[in-house]
């Protein structure tokens, strides 16, 4: 009987055994399949960490240089708007002094009081206007003949040529005058849109750049 008892108490033990044997096994088992599944979650996600860091990095560097493009535009946009603004300004300045010139001279003639008008700046301004100007020679004759009268002499010969051409010289430049200036304010409505979209762009660009450097950086912490 005692022999019999010790052989089932080994029996038992041996299948506990064999128990923990099979159950430490799949224990270990499952842990190994635990430790690589992790493993490769890591490794996804570190890849996907720097596919993103990279892209971050991509983007960043083209919303910084999208930017700088941008203000480059503004800035030679306004360069060339200050240029075109004092050449209007000069040449409509110049355009109003000779009309105002031919409107002097137009009334000194109509009122038979040319000799006093040719002692006046603005018969100097229409002295270099009817060299400067397009005219055709007869009509450029005529009118420096009358520019050239003598002192306290009224100009009286051709006076009603020379009031028809100055009339049409003068109507020929408050037409180009007009042009200028709708041109100019043209120009001023197209420059202002412009600017406005690209201030736009420079806005959106500097709010990307922010965003994405924040999000690099945490994706660099983590």
């Amino acid at each position: 009987e005692k022999v019999t008892a010790e052989g089932k108490k080994e029996a038992e033990l041996f299948d506990k055994f064999m128990c923990y044997c099979k159950t430490g096994a799949d224990d270990l088992a499952a842990s190994i399949s635990a430790a690589d599944s992790k493993l490769t979650a890591d490794t996804s996600s570190l890849e996907a960490a720097v596919a993103m860091k990279s892209q971050l990095e991509k983007d960043l560097e083209a919303h910084k240089t999208g930017r700088e493009e941008a203000q480059a535009s503004v800035n030679e946009a306004v360069a060339i708007r200050e240029k075109e603004a004092a050449e209007f300004a000069k040449a409509s300045a110049e355009h109003k002094t000779n009309i105002a010139a031919m409107g002097k001279a137009i009334a000194a003639l109509e009122k038979g009081v040319s000799a006093g008008f040719l002692q006046t700046v603005a018969a100097a301004k229409l002295r270099q206007l009817s060299i400067d100007a397009e005219l055709d020679a007869s009509d450029r004759d005529v009118l420096t003949a009358f520019l050239s009268a003598g002192d306290g002499e009224e100009y009286v010969p051709q006076s009603g040529q020379v009031i028809g051409i100055l009339k049409q010289m003068k109507e020929t430049m408050e037409k180009e005058l007009a042009e200028m200036i709708a041109t100019e304010k043209a120009a001023i409505k197209d420059h202002e849109a412009m600017i406005a979209a690209k201030t736009k762009e420079i806005d959106a660009l500097g709010a990307a750049v922010e965003s994405k450097t924040d999000r690099l950086g945490k994706v660099g912490i983590e």
